[in-house]
């Protein structure tokens, strides 16, 4: 199994804003394999895993990394930036009916708790996007290769592992500071700087490690997550139809998004049901699991 290597490049602040959702890397390493899988089998796999992980703390990047080496063909549709952008805006849009109660509230604009936690998702978008605009200012460069994304996959595990174990027995509050929005707001610019950390999992955690409680901290990372994910990939479907040199096919465009869509409600569905009464470490050994598969295919 080879694995290509390409030059680093410059992006730009859609793009770092878009790394903060896990979108999978170009094409990498191919799984050499003479039978070839019908694309819409590909297209159904990847959807599956575009829907589960796009939310949970493991990193959709590493996972559909995982795809494209394995599945005969998959690096045609994981390389495929129109095609990613178009299922993960499903996985995203099909949660927002589970925090309609959430929503709700935060249309009463008159209600001080309503106008308090829009000013914190306002605030912690803005510090991603204002971060992006740095590092595009920098000239920052994202790695193109298997090994970070592994490096991140093992570190975030053994971080999940060791901080669950800190906070254990601590008192934990269903507020959200300011100082947790502003925390969000950073780990959404780490996640983008360090693909594969996931976006979810930074944020979660460091909102762990400053009190708030599982279900609360799920609450507020997603709800920071969905307008972020949403502008990024918003501007990166319009930017990739200007420069798509060929039509792609919108019918495994559509089957890959509904498959997303629907895998991804019940995924955050569970989630936020799994977090009432458990801790994340099972997350943590999983992601040690996968960044070490990765790791191995990075350096064979």
């Amino acid at each position: 199994m080879l694995l290509r290597t390409r030059r680093p490049r410059s992006v730009t602040v859609a793009e770092v804003l878009a790394r903060t959702t896990d979108l999978p890397l170009v094409s990498r390493a191919r799984f050499e394999c003479k039978r070839r899988v019908p694309d819409w089998l590909i297209v159904l796999l990847l959807g599956i895993v575009e829907g589960i992980t796009e939310f949970l703390p493991i990193s959709s990047t590493a996972h559909l990394l995982i795809c494209e080496q394995f599945i005969p063909g998959g690096e045609k549709f994981v390389g495929d930036d129109l095609f990613n952008i178009v299922i993960q805006c499903g996985a995203v849009l099909a949660v927002i009916p589970l925090f309609r109660h959430r929503f709700a509230q935060l249309r009463q604009w008159r209600d001080p708790k309503s106008r308090d936690w829009l000013a914190k998702i306002a605030v912690a978008f803005f510090i991603t996007a204002s971060g992006g605009l740095v590092l595009d200012k920098l000239n920052f460069q994202l790695p193109e290769t298997a090994l970070p994304i592994a490096m991140a996959m093992l570190i975030g595990g053994v971080l999940i592992i060791l901080i669950e174990g800190f906070i254990r027995g601590k008192v934990w509050t269903d507020e959200v500071t300011w100082t947790i929005a502003l925390a969000v707001g950073a780990g959404q610019l780490v996640a983008a700087i360090f693909p594969g950390a996931s976006r979810s999992g930074t944020t979660i955690l460091l909102a762990l490690l400053l009190g708030l409680s599982r279900p609360a901290a799920t609450e507020f990372s997603f709800l920071v997550g969905i307008p972020t994910m949403l502008a990024a990939g918003g501007w990166k479907i319009l930017k990739a139809l200007r420069h798509q040199e060929t039509s792609p096919d919108w019918g495994l465009v559509l089957l890959g998004t509904v498959v997303a869509a629907v895998i991804s409600f019940v995924a955050v569905k569970w989630l936020l049901r799994f977090v009432q009464t458990h801790t994340f470490v099972v997350f943590g050994w999983y992601r040690i699991v996968v960044g070490g598969v990765l790791l191995f295919v990075a350096l064979k």
